[in-house]
C-alpha cells in the first residue's frame, strides 16, 4: 500500500522527529553531535528555515520549526537526514550496511500561543525526560544550550519565538511531565496529529485533509444486520 504523501503547506509551525533505525545509536560520542551541528549549519545555509527550537538525543531528533513555503519542510529535513545517513556511514565505516533512519521524519501541525510553548518545552526538556542531565541548560545539544552558550552562527540560526519566552523558562521546563501532558503529546507523535486545543484541531484537520489522524485506528469490518438487510461498516 503506497504511503501518504506529506501534508506540510507553508505558514504552520510544525513539530518534526526522526529515530534511528533499530534503535543505533547515532550519536555515541561528542565527536557525532558536533559533526550534526555541523550539518545542520550546512543545511540552513543551503536551504533557510525557520527554527524555533530543536533538542538532539542520541538515537533522534526534534525540531520545532515554521516554513515559509510550500515544500520548504520537505526539502530542508530530507537533505539533512539523507545527508547526515550517508556521511555517518562513512565516518563509522560502515557503508552498505542499511538504512540509518527508521524512515522519513514525522511532522505535524501545532497551534500557536499556548500549544507552541507547550510543544517547545516538549522538545527542550527531552533531555531531561530521558534522564541525560537533571537540567536541561547542562545539555549543550539543543537550542536551549545554544541561546545562551551557542556560537553567533548558532545562535543566528534560531528565530524569534511567535510568543513572548516566559521568564521563568528554563525552570518550566525542567518540571515533571504530567500524564495528561504525555498523553496528548504521545498522540501527535504517533499518529502526525495537529496538536492544539479541540476547536483548532478540527479546524486544521479538515483543511488540510487530515482526517485519517483522528480516526479510530483498525480495519474496518462489515456487519449486516440492518431491517432492510444491507450492510454497513463498522469500525473496531
Amino acid at each position: 500500500m503506497p504511503r501518504r504523501p506529506r501534508v506540510a503547506p507553508g505558514g504552520w509551525i510544525y513539530h518534526v522527529l526522526n529515530r534511528s533505525a533499530g534503535r543505533i545509536k547515532l550519536f555515541r560520542r561528542d565527536k557525532d553531535f558536533e559533526a550534526f551541528d555541523r550539518l545542520l549549519l550546512e543545511a540552513y545555509e543551503r536551504l533557510p528555515l525557520c527554527i524555533y527550537s530543536y533538542c538532539v538525543m542520541n538515537n533522534h531528533w526534534h525540531f520545532l520549526v515554521r516554513p515559509q513555503r510550500d515544500g520548504e519542510l520537505t526539502e530542508f529535513f530530507r537533505w539533512l537526514t539523507h545527508t547526515h545517513a550517508m556521511r555517518w556511514r562513512v565516518s563509522h565505516r560502515s557503508v552498505g550496511y542499511g538504512h540509518l533512519y527508521g524512515g522519513r521524519f514525522k511532522a505535524f501541525p501545532v497551534q500557536g500561543g499556548e500549544s507552541f510553548l507547550k510543544i517547545c518545552r516538549y522538545v527542550e526538556r527531552n533531555s531531561v525526560t530521558a534522564g541525560a542531565v537533571t537540567s536541561a541548560d547542562e545539555y549543550p545539544w539543543g537550542s536551549l544550550w545554544v541561546r545562551a552558550h551557542g556560537t553567533a552562527e548558532q545562535k543566528a540560526m534560531l528565530s524569534p519565538w511567535p510568543v513572548a519566552r516566559p521568564r521563568n523558562w528554563l525552570a518550566q521546563v525542567n518540571e515533571a511531565i504530567t500524564a495528561k501532558e504525555q498523553a496528548a503529546w504521545q498522540a501527535s507523535l504517533e499518529r502526525s496529529r495537529p496538536f492544539g486545543d479541540d476547536g483548532w484541531m478540527s479546524r486544521t484537520v479538515l483543511r488540510l485533509g487530515l482526517e485519517h489522524t483522528i480516526r479510530r485506528e483498525g480495519r474496518p469490518v462489515q456487519a449486516k444486520g440492518s431491517e432492510n438487510g444491507t450492510s454497513h461498516i463498522i469500525a473496531r
